[in-house]
């Protein structure tokens, strides 16, 4: 098949492809020219309650669908999401401003992996059964929940999309999608792709529009009864206002600020390279992005000066460039708020050992909107730079004394997404991974992910958690059967 973006997107509602009820559009821009890629539909409360009527006339058919057959269609999307690979990843890399390499190497697979792993995982879902010896045995049943709702980021665009809508429809649900109104281009392609791969009329459903008209609507919709949500921590707050007086079934995965711990026993290179990664990879937006780099006083200053040459290496500029590692900042607004975030750190005291600024794109992107990969030192865990999510290409490096101290300042935090530890001490590893406050503790590796595992964090990093059967069981409900076997008095 051909894949191919028109100059003005269209809803994907009841397998159809149309305009916004108000014919509202704003333009969605390429983050690293300026330059304008499409109109997006600006989709209100009326095309909420469109999606939603084609989702419940679709619910009775697809929830009763053999898993089999549900397992070919969603195997087929994920057959059609590697054949188109290459197109996938120019739109994902146009539309958000990383790197192509990391869209050909990542985002695009991992959609490709996340709808072939629910596919697979269906066919091996299954509940329990108690036997109360001779007087009753209970069964659960895992059935659809109905209608819900997944709302994902501009960070990893189809990526995180991929991976709420897979399980969904997997276990039987129809759903009403929105992705970020900022990257909006590889969710209409899917579309295409779902259409072409024979996925029943209303069971997806994908509209495009801003938090305040759009996604405010799914979440408030009466019929969508579970909001999976991936975002920040302050549209995760708003959303459980609405959604738990409702009674929704909701799944919160919101920001970090994630310690890195360096110990002087760990692989140098391998640490280096790593934390490297960890730190600048989407250019820092990714909520896994290890923001706070604390280090053993020992080997602090070895530490911070490889650290800087490292990342004063890094080439920053245009996206479509093999020799780019960090490519453009996703949005005007957030540009801004970056370059904020780093004049706060200098006002706290913060000292700026690279980068800082923005830097000025050439040719095709001298409009572009870019960072320099930027770290400071000289902030106590207690800071505002140390405490509040910048999601950007910033980094500040702590020294600390012993493992104590390295716990106190990781716990530090009103987040507790992820941590990585860096040691071979294995009596070590295991006794800080236990006593770290996140939901997720890389050793000596970062974001390595087996989709079996549960992924979520604690505090203001979410409620619930994604992947795996986790992912499964949150999107459907549970019923527990008891039948008695003969008399039960």
């Amino acid at each position: 098949m051909h894949l191919e973006l028109p100059n003005r997107l269209a809803n994907f509602i009841g397998g159809n492809f149309i305009a916004p009820t108000q014919q509202q559009y704003f333009d969605n821009c390429n983050p690293a020219t300026g330059d304008v890629l499409c109109a997006v539909p600006d989709s209100t409360e009326e095309d909420v309650q469109l999606a939603v009527t084609a989702a419940q006339q679709a619910f009775p058919a697809w929830s009763t669908t053999p898993a089999e057959q549900r397992f070919k269609v969603l195997n087929k999307i994920a057959e059609l999401l590697e054949s188109n690979l290459d197109a996938l990843a120019l739109v994902e890399t146009n539309d958000n401003g990383k790197p192509l390499s990391l869209s050909t190497r990542v985002d695009i697979p991992r959609a490709a992996s996340n709808f072939r792993f629910f596919a697979t995982g269906l066919l091996h879902f299954a509940s329990e059964s108690h036997s109360m010896e001779d007087k009753a045995i209970n069964y659960t049943l895992r059935q659809p929940i109905g209608v819900v709702g997944c709302i994902s980021p501009w960070n990893l665009p189809l990526y995180l999309f991929t991976w709420k809508i897979a399980p969904a429809l997997a276990v039987g649900n129809c759903v009403i999608a929105k992705p970020s109104e900022v990257t909006p281009n590889t969710a209409y392609l899917l579309s295409v792709i779902c259409k072409e791969a024979g996925l029943p009329d209303g069971v997806l459903n994908i509209l495009h529009g801003g938090g305040q008209h759009c996604g405010s609507a799914i979440v408030a919709h009466p019929a969508i009864k579970a909001i999976s949500f991936t975002g920040s921590t302050r549209a995760g707050k708003e959303i459980a206002a609405v959604a738990a007086p409702m009674f929704k079934k909701i799944s919160l995965e919101l920001g970090g600020k994630n310690p890195a711990i360096i110990f002087p026993d760990c692989d140098w290179d391998t640490m280096l390279n790593t934390v490297i990664q960890s730190s600048f990879a989407n250019q820092g937006q990714i909520c896994l992005c290890g923001s706070r780099i604390l280090i053993h006083a020992s080997i602090y200053e070895k530490f911070k000066k490889a650290f800087v040459e490292r990342a004063a290496a890094l080439t920053v500029g245009d996206p479509l460039e093999k020799t780019s590692k960090q490519g453009a900042i996703i949005s005007k607004m957030h540009f801004d708020k970056v370059l904020h975030c780093i004049e706060q750190a200098k006002a706290e005291g913060g000292t700026i050992l690279l980068g800082g600024h923005a830097i000025k794109g050439s040719g095709r992107c001298e409009n572009g909107l870019f960072i320099a990969p930027t770290i400071i030192e000289g902030l106590g865990p207690h800071c505002k730079t140390n405490m509040e999510e910048i999601f950007g290409p910033v980094v500040t490096l702590q020294a600390f004394d012993d493992e104590a101290d390295a716990l106190a300042k990781a716990n530090c935090s009103d987040y507790g997404l992820a941590a990585t530890i860096w040691t071979q001490d294995l009596t070590r590893a295991h006794t800080m991974a236990a006593q770290i406050h996140n939901g997720i503790v890389w050793v000596n590796c970062w974001l390595l992910r087996d989709l079996r595992t549960p992924f979520g964090g604690f505090n203001n990093s979410g409620i619930g958690r994604e992947g795996g059967w986790e992912a499964m069981k949150f999107f459907t409900e549970q019923k527990n059967i008891c039948i008695a076997l003969g008399t039960t008095h």
